[in-house]
């Protein structure tokens, strides 16, 4: 438990009295009735479905249906415009432009300093271990008075592995700002979600996603997990009407599908663990990194070259060759099998023409 946090004193002064803006909705949130109170077209739409009127601007039959799944109160879920939303309001909320500052490991996912530079607020770089893990006192030691955020990300991206608990339980009690765990890819992992531990720190926040695990990246839907306080913030400086009417019907459908979400993962592992055998056969792969995730850091003589044999089959994967200890690797998604077969055929071929070479 961390006794020292307190949300009030790093939250931007001006945010605690801000008046946020009263959409329509606010004022009356049924759903039968004669609506004149938010200039909507009568009609309807110009499309075939009933898009005229505004939708919710809480989610509130999503987040009712949803905190069961994740075991948490609805005043503690938050649901933004894909995961970089709540990144984007989180530093909005706390750090002031031009003065405070936010402590990323890289390598890792690399919103955190775009969101951060655009609100102009210093970025504090704290390398991750060869391991890929958390260099706990160097990040302690960058802390300084104006720190707001640390952000971490377990499962990473793109290093694909978990980060150890006990080292994030030490940051947490030893930093009085926020701490946020991104868990975008919790579920292709059997360990624990961070989201129980809300309970025991006031400064933990939690990011998850709809767009890896349940298959919707198309509706742009990401999920945060926090206090009621912050969250209640969170609700006062995001805009109105943050997810669409169709993304929020297709979100409602999708979580009576958890059956089917818990299929396609256990499908993806299955393949992932086949993917890395057949890499791990080829000559001209080095290294595959374990993975907590859906896709794996693979390591090659040369990336750069590889890539760009696979960009002309039209095999699209990742280039993280030039990230910080990534040198030299691609980040390669878990596909279908079929997918993954053709990747493999593709890279015995490449192998085949260079050793001919």
């Amino acid at each position: 438990m961390n006794t020292s946090f307190d949300l009030n004193k790093i939250l931007r002064p001006h945010i605690l009295n801000l008046a946020p803006y009263s959409s329509a909705r606010d004022e009356y949130t049924g759903h039968v009735g004669i609506f004149l109170d938010a200039n909507e077209n009568p009609y309807g739409s110009v499309t075939t479905q009933d898009f005229n009127r505004y939708p919710d601007p809480y989610q509130a039959d999503i987040k009712k249906k949803l905190s069961p799944i994740k075991n948490i109160g609805i005043q503690q879920i938050f649901l933004g415009n894909g995961s970089d939303e709540p990144i984007d309001l989180l530093i909005r909320a706390t750090c002031t432009p031009g003065k405070d500052r936010v402590i990323i490991m890289p390598p890792t996912y690399g919103m955190y300093e775009v969101s951060a530079s655009i609100h102009d607020v210093h970025i504090d770089k704290v390398s991750l271990t060869v391991n890929y893990q958390l260099d706990v006192q160097a990040v302690l030691a960058a802390v300084t008075p104006d720190t707001k955020i640390i952000w971490i990300c377990s499962p990473n991206n793109p290093t694909g592995n978990v980060v150890a608990d006990s080292d994030i339980e030490t940051i947490l009690e030893n930093f009085s700002g926020l701490v946020v765990v991104d868990e975008a890819y919790i579920d292709f992992t059997d360990k624990a979600s961070w989201i129980p531990r809300l309970a025991d720190y006031p400064n933990l926040v939690v990011l998850q996603t709809f767009s890896k695990s349940w298959g919707l990246a198309g509706l742009r839907a990401g999920m945060c997990f926090a206090s009621v306080e912050l969250t209640r913030i969170l609700n006062k400086i995001k805009s109105p009407y943050n997810i669409s009417q169709p993304a929020q019907a297709a979100l409602l459908a999708g979580l009576d599908s958890v059956d089917k979400m818990e299929a396609m993962v256990k499908e993806i592992l299955e393949e992932r663990a086949s993917l890395r055998t057949m890499l791990e056969n080829l000559s001209l792969v080095n290294k595959v990194f374990p993975s907590d995730a859906n896709f794996l850091l693979v390591h090659f003589d040369d990336a750069r070259s590889v890539m760009d044999y696979l960009l002309k089959e039209t095999i699209i994967v990742r280039d993280r060759s030039r990230v910080h200890l990534c040198e030299g690797c691609l980040r390669i998604t878990v596909g279908t099998k079929e997918e993954n077969e053709a990747l493999i055929d593709a890279l015995k071929v490449y192998e085949q023409n260079n050793v001919n070479a």
